[in-house]
């Protein structure tokens, strides 16, 4: 027997998986390769953990966890800081833009309105994740 997905939850749950998809793939490829900046260890681990906290997100919805929407807003909160450290890097354009849809994303799964907007108030700057 087959479930079906909200179209909601089935949109955040796509765009945590193209952002993991996204931010593993530009690591390990396109940084690792290029060097200097695009591996600096903040800059590097920041992907590394983005990538996995969307995947952690994707599979939390998936599950129907009563947890996900606390992990979505987490999620966002990283995904946030991830473009944040990308945009500052020359050639991570594309990886900065996926980020910030999927924070987006996370953020409306999270729930809205006064949480949505104090969860923005509260973000972590990348530098200090």
């Amino acid at each position: 027997m087959t479930h079906a997905t909200d179209p909601q939850m089935q949109a955040g749950i796509d765009t945590c998986t193209k952002c993991h998809q996204t931010c593993l793939h530009e690591a390990m490829n396109h940084c690792l390769e290029a060097g200097g900046e695009h591996v600096a260890p903040d800059h590097f681990r920041l992907m590394i953990n983005c990538a996995e906290m969307c995947q952690t997100s994707a599979n939390f919805m998936l599950s129907g966890s009563a947890l996900s929407r606390r992990v979505c807003g987490v999620c966002a909160e990283i995904c946030d800081a991830c473009a944040e450290s990308c945009e500052k890097i020359e050639g991570m354009e594309e990886c900065a833009r996926v980020c910030r849809e999927c924070a987006e994303s996370c953020r409306r799964m999270a729930g809205s309105g006064a949480n949505a907007s104090a969860g923005a108030q509260e973000r972590v700057p990348a530098d200090d994740l």
